[in-house]
């Protein structure tokens, strides 16, 4: 699933935005609808899109309803850095295919820490 990052000029905003929301190690995000796959989403990965770039994901644990309607989607509060991948913004939140899921970044290689249009940009070259 995909959702965008309102107000997150970049990967470290994020965490810090997930870090400071977080409570016993989870981290809420509020939605109006649950979705319709909800039961298959539960394990799977929240992707965030930062600048029409997905930078990042969390693991979703549940869906729970609040008392006002609204449904919140609770993820595992540990953000995970993955190899930046244009995509489009949105509102709300949308599937994301297993095809289509940016795979994690592994910290070795130093790609990660690449500013996103630098990526983008070689990766277009295709030489990452």
């Amino acid at each position: 699933m995909t959702r965008v990052a309102v107000g997150c000029p970049d990967y470290p905003a994020l965490a810090a935005r997930i870090a400071a929301r977080a409570e016993g190690g989870e981290v809420r995000f509020t939605t109006r609808f649950k979705p319709k796959r909800a039961d298959e989403l539960i394990g799977g990965k929240l992707h965030f899109i930062v600048k029409h770039t997905l930078v990042g994901r969390v693991e979703i644990v549940r869906f729970d309803d609040r008392e006002d309607g609204r449904i919140d989607i609770v993820c595992v509060a540990l953000l995970e850095r993955v190899h930046p991948q244009p995509k489009r913004a949105h509102q709300g939140w949308r599937y994301l295919t297993a095809d289509d899921a940016p795979k994690g970044v592994d910290d070795s290689d130093g790609i990660g820490d690449l500013p996103p249009e630098l990526y983008r940009e070689l990766a277009e070259l295709s030489l990452i």
